[in-house]
């Protein structure tokens, strides 16, 4: 699957938002290590901090049928303009992607990795008994 069809799918994905509140669609498209594809939306709630970001229903949808390995997200938004993940997607895509791909719409479909996005991160391996 090309990066367009993962663009595709996370425009797909962004159609079924529920932001009723801030009105701000967000679609994610996200490529498991064998090709399969999760689209996810963000969805909202009148507390507010219960909202989950697309980014994480995409990467909870994968994992939740069995994937835990993933090549590359693609991120979508309403108002056109390239977004990035939040801190708490960077960090639940770090626990099974240290080197996934972002890719943003709007800004010539140009890739960070997530690397770049979240340097010295905190991860598994720093749960590692050391003796």
């Amino acid at each position: 699957m090309s990066i367009d069809e993962l663009f595709e799918q996370a425009r797909i994905s962004m159609d079924n938002s529920y932001s009723p509140y801030s009105s701000f669609k967000v679609g994610a498209a996200i490529k498991t290590d064998d090709g399969k594809i999760y689209g996810g939306t963000n969805i909202e709630n009148a507390s507010l901090s219960l909202t989950l970001c697309a980014e994480r229903v995409a990467i909870f949808k994968a994992v939740s049928e069995g994937h835990k390995s993933f090549t590359d997200l693609a991120l979508v938004s309403s108002n056109g303009q390239p977004i990035f993940p939040c801190g708490a997607c960077r960090q639940v895509l770090m626990e099974f992607s240290p080197e996934i791909q972002i890719h943003q719409e709007g800004n010539d479909n140009k890739s960070k990795s997530l690397r770049d996005l979240l340097p010295n991160p905190f991860g598994p391996k720093d749960f590692k008994n050391p003796s």
